[in-house]
């Protein structure tokens, strides 16, 4: 099954080939019923093959194409935005191995296409679409470059330039496209690292969230007496940030960061975080004047909300950071929180460990997975568990808090898997609290 709960994604060629782009194409097109769509493409192997069926099928359904080549997947949403078209698609699959690929789709103006806004009415029309007559007269095709107008785009979310030392791993995707013209415009000295497009990864899965794949920018950021270090995901829409030590800043403790930044720009503004976030960052966010509230995991959940309530920044703990950019365009974009720290960090005197030490004031287990055979079993059983809770809610799985600690229990979206965070006012409370809840998940859930 390629078609996931946020976009497309699958083996290539064993689940998903040129064929099956095709169809993706005119069934994307005729759901959207848009003039144009525009398509970018990140550096794999079969991105182009899959880019150019997928335009085929675009165009076979009578609507025109904007090609933007390659482009990380916040430069697409950009391009949907600032061009005005109907719609766009992104050839990717983010930090996945070399051997996959995919689509992410988006509306106009960036609004994303999930599961609950038409990928499964898409999905559906794949098996009737693909076959059609080519509809008359069949869309054009043209080329146009973004890359100046984004570089503009991205420096808009922060002022600060401070002289720094910097290291970057690009983990062989598609942020570079943006980076080295970017920095050619910024007063760093920068250790580059896999700065170069290449689909197959040769140094590291570009993915941050896993510690293995920060060690280069670690090992650089210590080398070189670096300020900062950060480690950029396959499509450029994640990131994770590393201080001066070498020490790994989690993304919550980032929202937190560029959250409170970010009311400098919008005082009294609204700030939305996951529900697996420390509690630091409600706590920062009410401490810089502004209004935090909660929200589901999920890219497409985030930016419904924050278009409903108005919210100017929005972070994961996944390493996606989400930017009110303009009225009309929301939008994840890792190298916009890049520079968004260096706002951050202009405005301090202080290292960056020392800016964060007093947002670590809690103790949190990270993420930790467990098979299960009846989810629902599970969760409705945890949950009778904690009639005292102060508080129990269902807004993504299950989240039950109490004065000193706190956990969210949240099912996966492809698999019978339970995810477990929890964080408590102290290392032993949190170990003593996550030890006997994936003790009782392990007995509810053979």
């Amino acid at each position: 099954m390629i078609f996931k709960a946020y976009d497309i994604r699958g083996i290539v060629p064993e689940q998903l080939d040129e064929g099956a782009a095709y169809a993706i194409g005119r069934a994307t097109a005729h759901h959207f019923e848009a003039d144009e769509i525009a398509v970018g493409r990140d550096a794999r192997i079969h991105s182009p093959e899959l880019a150019e069926a997928l335009i085929n099928g675009i165009r076979d359904e009578g609507v025109d194409v904007v090609d933007l080549g390659l482009i990380s997947t916040p430069m697409l949403y950009y391009a949907v935005d600032h061009l005005d078209v109907g719609g766009g698609v992104m050839v990717t699959a983010s930090h996945n191995p070399g051997e996959y690929n995919g689509f992410k789709l988006c509306r106009e103006h960036a609004i994303p296409v999930g599961e609950d806004s038409g990928l499964k009415e898409i999905e559906a029309l794949t098996k009737t679409r693909g076959d059609r007559p080519q509809v008359s007269p069949r869309g054009a095709l043209r080329i146009e470059a973004v890359l100046d107008g984004y570089l503009d785009h991205i420096l808009a979310v922060a002022s600060g330039r401070p002289k720094l030392k910097v290291a970057i791993d690009c983990g062989n995707g598609m942020a570079g496209r943006a980076l080295v013209p970017l920095l050619e415009r910024l007063p760093l000295d920068v250790e580059p690292l896999y700065f170069e497009p290449d689909g197959s990864f040769p140094n590291h899965e570009a993915d941050p969230l896993k510690r293995e794949n920060l060690q280069p920018v670690i090992d650089a950021v210590l080398r070189t007496g670096a300020d900062l270090g950060v480690a950029f995901d396959g499509d450029g829409d994640r990131a994770a940030f590393i201080d001066e030590t070498g020490e790994p800043i989690s993304s919550d403790l980032t929202t937190a960061l560029l959250g409170r930044y970010q009311l400098k720009r919008s005082p009294r503004g609204r700030i939305l975080y996951d529900l697996r976030s420390s509690r630091v960052v409600a706590e920062e966010i009410q401490r810089g004047g502004g209004r935090p509230e909660m929200c589901r995991v999920g890219h497409s959940f985030v930016k419904a909300q924050m278009r409903a309530t108005g919210a100017v920044f929005a972070g994961e703990l996944s390493g996606h950071f989400y930017f009110r950019f303009s009225k009309t365009l929301i939008a994840d974009d890792a190298t916009a929180a890049f520079v968004a720290m260096l706002d951050v960090l202009a405005d301090n005197k202080e290292p960056l460990s020392k800016i964060v030490q007093p947002l670590r004031r809690y103790s949190a287990s990270g993420e930790i997975n467990r098979r299960v055979r009846d989810v629902g079993h599970v969760l409705r059983t945890i949950e009778s568990e904690h009639p005292d809770a102060g508080e129990v809610s269902k807004l993504d799985g299950l989240l039950v808090r109490y004065p000193d600690w706190w956990f969210n229990l949240r099912p996966s979206n492809t698999e019978p898997v339970l995810r477990l965070n929890l964080e408590a006012d102290t290392p032993e409370r949190m170990a003593e609290e996550r030890d006997r809840l994936l003790e009782r998940v392990a007995e509810l859930g053979v």
